[in-house]
């Protein structure tokens, strides 16, 4: 128990686990179902799901300023035995704690000294206790491939961490660590999740290998980088490995170093919550880097979000008719969401939208409509600065906040 308390507590830092998107599937009579998705978080049908997510041990050879188990910090080490770990997940899953394992590590001796004991829990895991839970698996920096291909036959997801969003950075936060060995791995696994994914379509029992994917994660804010250059390094990940996820997490101070923010400045969580903002809109919404974040603006406004920002500056696009433009246009809007824009292109094959409308179909018209134009003759819409129209946005959420917490004191 005093080795688990250690262990949780330092793999909190590690915020790369989320949906595993696997299709894992549960034979035998065995434990376990990767289902809807893994994480510590609400899947889209409301439910909440935990993974067991730890160290395998806070040992390190390397002495990053940036992280709390680094080796010239002054903490208590501790490590757990490859079958202390299937133990625990095992007596965990019977207990319907969790439902899965989120398993990172620091370095004990090398690379692949430390990735072999992680292969070898995954492989009990799946092997002897026929457990088909989700795992999410790091991958260890400089280790082998050997080590790497069997990882992924066994876990749904590897992670090979970044860290740094450039190599100037890691070289100055981690003189030990070398920013080729992190995108070698990267690029391998890519290679081979592609490969089983071919071959699994002309042969059906070619096994698994990865099925959620990789993913990585940058720690922003320790060093001077903006936004641009985070977002810049994040798309090339999507598009040149073929990354599921990129996860943003804002450094935390936890001892001085000058290399690094004074004690007590944190990373606001605001910037890491507009990173994810426009994360999205890359991913999903098809808006280029560039749109986002520029040279003459490299940092996300923290007032308002990415979408909104975007809009602001190219009002030139604006009004849209919402009966007639395309759905990436759609898209586009403020206020509309992804499915909320399919909603409204179906639902104009049967009539010609009005504001109503799209109240009623979940559309957060009171910021949308700056942005909208109807065939109706008694809609018009008024003319704005950007300044005016973030101005009136930002009042309304100011006014939706008070309200909200008046209400939650009346409850008292």
């Amino acid at each position: 128990m005093e080795k688990l308390a250690i262990l949780a507590d330092a793999a909190k830092y590690d915020v790369s686990c989320s949906s595993g998107q696997s299709t894992r599937k549960n034979k035998n009579k065995g434990l376990g179902d990767t289902g809807g998705g893994i994480c510590h978080a609400f899947t889209e049908d409301g439910r909440c799901v935990s993974l067991l997510k730890i160290l395998l041990t806070n040992h390190c050879i390397f002495d990053c300023a940036y992280c709390v188990s680094r080796k010239s910090n002054d903490i208590k080490r501790a490590a757990f035995t490859v079958q202390e770990v299937v133990d625990l997940t095992i007596g965990f899953y019977r207990r319907n704690y969790i439902e899965g394992l989120f398993l990172s590590s620091g370095i004990f001796d090398n690379a692949d000294y430390t990735m072999e004991r992680l292969v070898r829990i995954v492989k009990k895991l799946r092997l002897e206790e026929n457990f088909n839970g989700y795992i999410h698996l790091k991958a260890i920096p400089g280790a082998s491939e050997e080590l790497l291909k069997e990882a992924g036959l066994y876990a749904d997801r590897l992670s090979v961490n970044v860290e740094m969003p450039t190599e100037q950075s890691l070289k100055l936060l981690a003189p030990d660590k070398n920013h080729k060995d992190v995108i070698k791995p990267m690029q391998y696994l890519k290679n081979e999740i592609i490969g089983y994914q071919e071959e699994k379509k002309s042969n059906y029992k070619t096994p698994l290998f990865a099925p959620a994917g990789q993913s990585t994660q940058m720690v922003i804010g320790a060093t001077k980088e903006n936004d641009l250059e985070i977002l810049g390094m994040a798309n090339y990940f999507y598009e040149q490995m073929k990354m599921r996820r990129v996860y943003y997490s804002g450094y935390v101070p936890i001892s001085y170093d000058n290399r690094l923010p004074a004690i007590g400045t944190p990373v606001p969580m605001i910037r890491e919550n507009r990173l994810y903002q426009a994360d999205w809109l890359i991913r999903y919404y098809g808006f280029n880097v560039n749109e986002i974040v520029g040279f003459d603006q490299p940092n996300l406004d923290l007032d308002i979000d990415p979408k909104l920002g975007w809009a602001l500056r190219n009002l030139h696009q604006f009004p849209v008719d919402i009966n007639s433009a395309d759905l990436e246009l759609i898209q586009r809007i403020p206020g509309i969401g992804f499915l909320s824009a399919k909603k409204i292109v179906a639902a104009r094959r049967f009539k010609k939208l009005q504001p109503e409308d799209l109240k009623k179909l979940g559309i957060a018209y009171s910021r949308s409509k700056f942005f909208l134009a109807f065939s109706s003759p008694f809609y018009m819409q008024k003319d704005l600065t950007p300044i005016q129209i973030k101005s009136q946005i930002l009042n309304l959420q100011n006014s939706k906040y008070k309200n909200n917490f008046s209400n939650q004191l009346a409850l008292f």
